[in-house]
């Protein structure tokens, strides 16, 4: 049984991340603004329906989805693509994979004690993200 991710997350520590953004040809300036950003995460896990949601000082991503079931994703607030985007389990790992214009594009989630860990990939690049449960 795949474990519930509902919670509060404050961010502790991110790696690699302007590499991720160049891979997704955001330009130079919102990549550096980006990368000054600490996201919270916020989790919502109720069954096989999740809402995850990304808040920062200047603005939110919500991804509303259910597990296994394919959707057209907006990403429009990130790179101002749309992609098909399946969120699966593999094991206790939440893996999301986006098929559109980048390859190898995705991410996945896991826990470790109170941290969840983020792994998003874009053509060669990997960025990790790490945060620590609040609530």
């Amino acid at each position: 049984m795949p474990p519930n991710l509902t919670g509060y997350y404050r961010f502790v520590s991110q790696e690699n991340m302007d590499n991720y953004l160049r891979a997704l040809d955001i330009n130079v300036v919102l990549r550096k603004l980006v990368c000054l950003l600490k996201p919270d995460k916020e989790i919502i896990h109720t069954g096989d329906h999740m809402v995850i949601r990304t808040i920062t000082s200047l603005r939110d991503y919500v991804m509303d989805f259910d597990v296994g079931v394919q959707f057209e994703e907006d990403l429009g607030p990130v790179d101002g693509r749309k992609c098909q985007t399946t969120v699966s389990w593999e094991g206790d790992q939440l893996v999301c994979e986006q098929l559109g214009e980048k390859r190898n594009r995705g991410w996945r989630h896991w826990l470790e004690g109170d941290r969840l860990h983020l792994r998003m990939t874009a053509e060669d690049e990997v960025c990790v993200q790490v945060f620590q449960k609040v609530k």
